[in-house]
């Protein structure tokens, strides 16, 4: 059974840092694309930045870009979100994604940018 578990949201004041791990179990990553995503009430789905299988490329949306990097230890089944600068508008449940036969998700942890 697959499984990612999110980890490191939480309370963070504008301009603060955070960073956010996906330990993953069940697959082994290093086959596979991932991202994270982040959602908001009323809103779909969003993709914060995405990294191919090997680390060799990332992508990161043009309101994220200097602010946000993606990385990941295929050898740990880890991925990782560092966020810095954050904005009240990057508040929202921030999803780890892995893109296997099947897009796999998991339960989301909450970041909150507030004074």
């Amino acid at each position: 059974q697959v499984q990612l578990v999110e980890s490191g949201g939480g309370l963070v004041r504008p301009g603060g840092s955070l960073s956010l791990t996906c330990v993953v179990s069940g697959i082994d990553i290093g086959r596979y694309a991932m991202a994270w995503y982040r959602q908001t009430p009323g809103k779909q789905r969003e993709p914060v930045a995405t990294i191919t299988s090997v680390g060799a490329n990332t992508y990161i949306p043009d309101a994220m870009e200097g602010r946000v990097s993606i990385s990941r230890d295929n050898a740990k089944n880890t991925l990782y979100l560092q966020m810095n600068g954050l904005k009240p508008e990057d508040a929202g449940v921030y999803y780890c994604n892995l893109r296997a036969n099947q897009y796999y998700w998991g339960q989301g942890t909450q970041v909150t940018v507030s004074s």
